[in-house]
């Protein structure tokens, strides 16, 4: 699995609504692409300029596919990546580890 993390910043508040729009409509999109696992977005509740997006995709491979695909070339690019500043993060989730020294899941919540 290739899991990413995406920090989204929407230095001005006007910009705000259009990139949730934008990000609200791209979700199926995502989902119907060959190779997403899952994908959503987050907006704050305590800074609505702030959001987060947590991708899993099988394989890098077919996450850099996504780059090509209508999410990303008709929505992200044009509407999106002109109003904020960003953060992408390939990440991994927490597991518990055998023994008594396990690191607890906190995803687990």
């Amino acid at each position: 699995m290739f899991d990413l993390i995406v920090i989204i910043r929407v230095p001005d508040p006007a910009g705000i609504p259009a990139v949730a729009d934008a990000l609200t409509r791209m979700r199926p999109l995502c989902l119907a692409e060959e190779g997403c696992v899952a994908w959503e977005a987050y907006q704050s509740h305590d800074d609505p300029g702030r959001f987060v997006l947590v991708e899993r995709w099988e394989t890098r491979e077919v996450w850099e596919l996504h780059g090509d695909g209508e999410a990303i070339q008709k929505i992200y690019v044009p509407e999106i990546m002109p109003r904020i500043e960003r953060e992408v993060h390939s990440s991994r989730p927490l597991r518990p580890v055998a023994g008594a020294d396990a690191v607890p899941n906190v995803a687990a919540g």
